[in-house]
């Protein structure tokens, strides 16, 4: 079965040359335990969206606690966990899971879904012409910027430029790109410094597409919430509804005895602090609004006194 990104992520740490041969084994195992995860989100489905989405978040949480304690926290080596950052295996799973997630969704809501849902989808930040009087360039050199989006809601744009208002094929360029319009940055732990790179995007999005919306989706919070009412970021989601734990607790995982040491500890954090439906079901009511195409009417408006 053709695999996502986290289902990449690993498959590409099982190939790697410094990879432990102790490991090797946990992740065939791993590779198995991500196939039945997507073919059971796939599979998923329920009388109403509330019923899907604590089914769907039911499974991620099952499937994360797996790769975070049984793959990553449980192995004798020091290797998995100590490179996990760099791995992705741990942080790329809600990116695979979200357009799976948001689609059913949506079809569960509307019946079908029309636009393109994805994470690393490379869409549209701006567009500019390398061109000049002595040098004119076909079609005035029109050239596109793009930017991976963690998760991504779009729709494919075509744009054809020339100096010929009849488009002549060789006096015109064309150029194919994907028009976003919910995004989401996803964050294992939020920090100041993610923050602000996120709010600098979150800007630039808005320039490029005056009516997209921009999220930012933590697992845990590792600094002083500050509100977005300054920034372009619509809303931060911490789906997980908990803080980071703290530096001298971590320090004590490094190593395979300190793990073990502190199992008890770890698997009880990562239980009373699971993914919340909850904050699932608010994002997914955030994309439900921005597709429901509604015409103001002037009496209604005039009854409420508002709009």
């Amino acid at each position: 079965m053709p695999r996502g990104t986290h289902g990449e992520k690993i498959v590409a740490a099982l190939e790697s040359t410094k990879l432990p041969n102790s490991d090797k084994p946990r992740l065939e195992v791993a590779l198995q335990k991500y196939d039945e995860w997507v073919r059971a989100l796939d599979a998923a489905d329920a009388r109403t969206v509330d019923e899907l989405i604590e089914k769907m978040v039911g499974l991620l949480n099952l499937y994360k606690f797996y790769i975070d304690v049984d793959l990553i926290f449980d192995s004798s080596e020091d290797f998995l966990y100590r490179q996990k950052g760099q791995l992705k295996l741990d942080n790329t799973v809600i990116e695979e899971f979200l357009p799976i997630f948001v689609r059913k969704c949506i079809i569960k809501e509307f019946g079908d879904c029309d636009v393109d849902i994805g994470s690393q989808t490379a869409t549209f930040s701006s567009a500019y012409f390398a061109s000049s009087l002595s040098s004119p360039a076909v079609g005035g050199g029109l050239s596109i910027k793009t930017k991976d989006q963690d998760f991504s809601m779009s729709r494919k744009l075509y744009l054809r430029s020339s100096y010929t208002p009849t488009f002549d094929a060789e006096k015109t360029v064309t150029v194919t790109t994907h028009l976003g319009y919910v995004m989401a940055e996803l964050k294992t732990n939020l920090d100041k410094t993610m923050y602000q790179e996120a709010s600098a995007t979150a800007h630039d999005i808005k320039l490029a597409v005056t009516g997209a919306k921009y999220y930012l989706l933590c697992d845990f919070l590792d600094m002083t919430p500050i509100s977005t009412a300054t920034t372009d970021i619509d809303e931060i989601l911490i789906v997980r509804k908990a803080k980071r734990i703290s530096s001298n607790v971590r320090k004590e995982f490094s190593t395979f005895a300190g793990r073990q040491a502190n199992r008890a500890w770890y698997t009880e954090y990562l239980t009373n602090n699971p993914y919340s439906a909850d904050i699932f079901r608010r994002f997914i009511d955030h994309i439900f609004s921005q597709m429901k195409n509604e015409d103001l009417i002037e009496e209604s408006v005039l009854d409420l006194g508002y709009f």
